[in-house]
């Protein structure tokens, strides 16, 4: 149907090349011209001030469930004002004794505008059938977890 293309340029920047020392950090190039920085999560020799994998995959999930979010409340005609998330990726071993992302939380917050509002139970509604139809959630093996306000 489509891909999705990122240019990822890492290189050498000090003498050595000792695990304890090498610097992690890289370039990713996307294809519209945004450039990210990143690095390594802190625990593993990673700078602080760049996004690591593991806020990468966080940073996925939940765009993509918003954005699924997004489509699904148009076309049922809500109206959503806005829409907030404080996603957490839970870095474990998984159950082959992997380290692994296990599981991504989703903490989305919407406000919806207009006369035809949903209730709690629609917005779960909208939320689980978002979880169901989003690209990146049927693409990884993490447990996502939706915790709704």
């Amino acid at each position: 149907m489509s891909e999705h293309r990122i240019h990822l340029s890492w290189k050498r920047t000090t003498p050595d090349f000792d695990y304890e020392t090498y610097d992690r950090t890289h370039d990713m190039m996307f294809e519209g011209g945004q450039n990210l920085k990143v690095s390594a999560a802190v625990q593993y020799k990673g700078r602080p001030e760049w996004t690591n994998p593991e806020e990468l995959l966080a940073a996925s999930l939940a765009s993509c469930h918003m954005l699924t979010f997004l489509a699904i409340a148009a076309k049922s005609r809500y109206i959503v004002d806005s829409y907030q998330d404080e996603a957490v990726a839970v870095l474990e071993k998984n159950s082959e004794g992997q380290i692994a992302v296990t599981k991504i939380i989703l903490r989305p917050k919407v406000s919806f505008g207009g006369d035809h509002r949903p209730d709690a139970a629609k917005i779960k509604e909208l939320h689980e059938k978002s979880n169901r139809n989003c690209m990146i959630q049927n693409s990884i093996k993490s447990q996502v977890v939706l915790e709704i306000a």
